[in-house]
């Protein structure tokens, strides 16, 4: 019974972990257009959610090939949940100041 919790709390927190991912993914877009320096906020952006969800993964699997499938599972269902929910907002044109001309 114990081993059946730990496996439901396993999936959940895949499915928090890739929330976390690709949510915070879809906000550096959002913001990195509009952003002075870019490049910075997505390397920054990129390590932090990497290392949330690697030590995450870690601490979920417990070094079981099970647990660290289902972590996966419920990363991967979180994925398609994200794209379901910001699907609508990528039709949303964004307004980018200064922009340039590279007329030759």
């Amino acid at each position: 019974m114990n081993e059946i919790i730990y496996l439901t709390l396993t999936f959940i927190a895949g499915a928090v972990l890739g929330t976390i991912f690709f949510g915070g993914l879809w906000l550096t877009v959002r913001k990195g257009l509009t952003a002075k320096v870019p490049a910075l906020l997505f390397s920054i952006s990129f390590m932090l959610r990497m290392a949330v969800t690697l030590a995450g993964f870690y601490y979920a699997g417990q070094g079981k090939w099970y647990r660290l499938l289902l972590c996966l599972a419920g990363f991967l269902i979180a994925r398609i949940v994200i794209m379901r929910f910001t699907k609508g907002s990528a039709t949303t044109p964004i307004k980018i100041s200064g922009e340039v001309n590279h007329e030759a």
